[in-house]
């Protein structure tokens, strides 16, 4: 998956992308830390409960010069990208997947398009 300058996960209805005044600090302040590489990674789990380690993660990359990003919700090993957007069953992750991106969206990160 490459970084473009819209992004959404997989089934999902709403895109976002970067609110034109995020800054490194404001990345850091929402939880994304830096890679080897130099992007920004958040990773955040979907689950009920955050100490289950078997359920999906939001895992969202910004690239370093915070133009442009890549999404995607995984399962639990990070390995796979899945479609909690199907069915009805994942209703709770999709609430948790848009109650964090509204948070971050709040915080002027991004920006629904």
């Amino acid at each position: 998956m490459s970084f473009e300058q819209i992004a959404t996960v997989m089934g999902a209805k709403t895109s976002y992308r970067l609110h034109p005044d995020a800054k490194r600090y404001t990345l850091r302040d929402n939880g994304f830390t830096e890679t080897n590489g130099g992007n920004y990674q958040l990773i955040r789990p979907l689950d009920a409960t955050p100490q289950s380690k078997e359920g999906f993660k939001l895992k969202i990359t910004v690239s370093k010069d915070i133009k442009t990003l890549k999404m995607s919700i995984t399962t639990a090993n990070g390995l796979k990208a899945v479609n909690i957007f199907k069915d009805d069953k994942q209703k709770m992750s999709q609430d948790k997947f848009y109650f964090l991106m509204d948070g971050m969206i709040s915080r002027g990160l991004f920006e629904k398009v």
